[in-house]
């Protein structure tokens, strides 16, 4: 796919990396009506598997551009794993889930069927968005008002002017680079083998862990389903092993005739795809360096154990998204990038403390670490209440607490679940006698949940429902069959903590930004007003 355009001289946000990351990024500023231009090193989208389990949120994220139905068309759901010791299992876990949810836990896909999925959705979005394959930034030059980047193309150099830069350029970033900025934290030091291949399988599609197993002795290996009779097989190689020979067909293939020969899989197979990864714990202390922005890879290393990596890049995207297109619009002053930042790197900083643990498991890094895991694993065979800490611990959306952004709690006594800075429940609900869902109305708007409120008392509110410039949804929930929103199974009312009357203000990336005890819309007017219009002062960095 080669640029078939001039690259404009202008545009409001240029995206360095068209991976899954940037391209969610392009296509939901195009919902907002921002323009970008993403720059493309590759001339289409990834090879290999790659960032493969899609999580729940994500797929939330991934509504909002359209992209989540062929997703789960083409996708893979699943909900649970086993793990094994040599030939016992010592483990079965399920995420928390039910059938009234909207989407599974997970679903497995590969990555290149994303950044395709993506990519179609913002060519449907409601402003340009170009994507420039073929094309490398090669220079970044920030200043107050903007960054002059250098783009080397088949055509041959040219110098876009951007209001804002994002990076998703991925884990060797050249905008990072090119800002004098380093990733801190630490890398471990096992590495694993990633082998693509097609194989027929009428197994069930979950989470499949060896450690030790006969068929690789001394190992830890993984196994993931994937669409196109694809599975996703990984194992860990020994200390002393060259990682040149370790990759190459002749020393990989063996490895896994040996185990599908373990587990019984007798089909024809081949090779697809190899690779190698080992484990990072890295993350720049800021996302935001005056007007370039970082997201994904190019902001932080996730270990690939708990699936943090990708959904925690898509939790950027969605994050940055409805802040970058606030400002560009003129609801609210430069100065909201930060509270991208501060909530991004805290969900970082989260997720590299599960993802070590999860690491050190699968991973261990010295003698103590494995002696400890091998004790951990025996004892595992007979006792059930050490089964506990083999669970990997799969990616789930990060608690915003102490974020700038979190308005008083207006009802604590409502518990902890739907407070400020927690990700929005979701609840099955009935629209018209219809089953739906009340993620579908969160994103591209501020949305106020209204719990059985008098429409009168919401007035004060109205006035901004009807103001274009700063969108503003009201969503009345009702425990009666004639409620706007009916909940008929209680849902809402028991993952919000909600009585008759309260109110509940919902950010665009499906965060909860307040909540009121009593319908006082005064008081989410008040809340609401730093994103509504400002002068052309304030919104000056």
């Amino acid at each position: 796919m080669a640029a078939t355009a001039p690259l404009p001289r202008h545009v409001p946000v240029l995206i360095a990396g068209g991976g899954p990351v940037g391209l969610t990024l392009a296509a939901l500023l195009a919902e907002y009506g921002i323009e970008s231009l993403t720059v493309e090193a590759d001339d289409g989208y990834c090879t290999g598997s790659r960032a493969i389990c899609i999580s729940r949120r994500s797929l939330e994220i991934l509504s909002w551009i359209g992209a989540d139905r062929p997703l789960l068309d083409k996708g893979l759901a699943w909900s649970g794993g086993r793990s094994y010791y040599r030939n016992d299992e010592v483990l079965h876990f399920e995420m928390p889930g039910d059938a009234t949810q909207r989407y599974a836990p997970m679903v497995n896909i590969q990555q290149f069927y994303v950044e395709e999925y993506a990519h179609r959705a913002l060519q449907r979005g409601g402003a340009p968005a170009r994507v420039a394959w073929s094309s490398r930034v090669t220079q970044v030059r920030p200043d107050a008002t903007g960054a002059s980047v250098h783009i080397d193309d088949a055509t041959g150099s040219h110098v876009v002017r951007a209001d804002w830069v994002v990076a998703c350029d991925g884990g060797r970033s050249t905008v990072r680079e090119q800002l004098g900025l380093a990733l801190r934290g630490m890398q471990y030091e096992g590495r694993y083998v990633i082998v693509d291949i097609e194989q027929a399988s009428d197994r069930p599609t979950e989470r499949l862990a060896w450690f030790d197993p006969p068929s690789n002795p001394g190992s830890t290996l993984l196994m993931h389903r994937q669409p196109d009779n694809v599975w996703r097989i990984d194992y860990q190689i020994r200390d002393d092993e060259d990682a040149e020979d370790a990759v190459r067909p002749e020393n990989v293939l063996p490895r896994v005739q040996s185990h599908l020969d373990m587990i019984g899989e007798t089909a024809p197979w081949k090779p697809l795809w190899i690779s190698m990864y080992n484990a990072k714990c890295l993350t720049l202390d800021s996302y935001r360096h005056g007007r370039v922005l970082f997201a994904g890879d190019a902001g932080h290393l996730v270990p690939i154990f708990g699936v943090r990596g990708l959904n925690s890049g898509l939790d950027d995207a969605a994050n940055l998204a409805w802040k970058l297109a606030w400002v560009l619009r003129g609801h609210a002053a430069a100065t909201l990038l930060d509270s991208y930042s501060h909530e991004r790197v805290h969900a970082t900083r989260q997720n590299l403390a599960y993802g070590a643990k999860s690491t050190e498991f699968m991973a261990p890094p010295d003698f103590g670490f494995r002696l400890l895991r091998e004790a951990t694993l025996r004892l595992s065979l007979a006792d059930a209440t050490v089964r506990s800490l083999i669970n990997p611990r799969q990616s789930a959306p990060i608690s915003y607490e102490g974020s700038p952004l979190n308005s008083a709690d207006g009802a604590p006594q409502a518990g902890p679940q739907a407070a400020p800075g927690e990700p929005a429940p979701e609840a099955r609900l009935r629209r018209d006698g219809t089953p739906c869902h009340l993620t579908e109305w969160f994103g591209q708007a501020f949305t106020v949940l209204a719990f059985d409120c008098e429409p009168a008392a919401l007035a004060p509110l109205l006035e901004l429902t009807r103001r274009p410039v700063a969108p503003l949804r009201i969503v009345h929930i009702g425990r009666a069959p004639q409620a706007a929103l009916h909940d008929a199974d209680g849902q809402a009312y028991q993952r919000y903590g909600a009585q008759p009357g309260m109110l509940y203000a919902i950010r665009p990336d499906g965060y909860v930004l307040g909540r009121w005890a009593q319908c006082d819309a005064a008081a989410v007017r008040r809340a609401l007003s730093p994103y509504h219009p400002v002068s052309q002062e304030a919104r000056r960095d």
